[in-house]
């Protein structure tokens, strides 16, 4: 057994699933979706920038096959932003590329994801319909590949 662990602390996942997963949601969103999404809400608190929104790079790195030796992989733009709201709670926001609305978006949402009296109200307005979008995306996309794909066994029973 592993001594060096807590055994009152979990040794998996991460400390927040539920702010992992709507991070994850407003980093591959649009700052016009948000935008629009977040206007549908109550007014949304004034909020002051505490860093950025700044762009710079970060080294990506990569696997061989998935569990081999870490290599550098290369460079990627990202933008980060933090901010505070008036009732003082702070977001944070990390995405690709140089979108500094769409970072400043991000972690506006973050800090009133936070709030237990907004939670609900952004996850049903902003995030769930996010998810959705990203959802039917993906289902668009897979349905374009499946479309294209090769049945290899079917071409090798035509061959015999």
């Amino acid at each position: 057994m592993n001594d060096s662990v807590p055994r009152d602390q979990p040794t998996i996942g991460h400390p927040w699933p539920a702010r992992r997963r709507w991070m994850s949601i407003l980093a591959r969103s649009t700052a016009e979706r948000i935008d629009a999404l977040l206007a549908g809400c109550r007014p949304v608190p004034a909020h002051t920038i505490l860093r950025g929104p700044e762009v710079g790079l970060v080294m990506t790195r990569g696997r061989a096959g998935g569990g081999g030796a870490a290599f550098n992989l290369g460079e990627m733009t990202v933008t980060r932003c933090t901010v505070r709201t008036e009732t003082g709670l702070a977001g944070h926001a990390y995405v690709a590329g140089r979108d500094t609305r769409r970072a400043e978006l991000a972690a506006l949402v973050d800090a009133l994801m936070q709030d237990p009296d907004r939670a609900a109200e952004i996850e049903a307005a902003v995030i769930a319909p996010l998810a959705q979008d990203q959802a039917r995306y993906t289902a668009e996309r897979a349905a374009k590949a499946a479309a294209t794909r090769v049945q290899f066994f079917a071409m090798q029973t035509m061959r015999t």
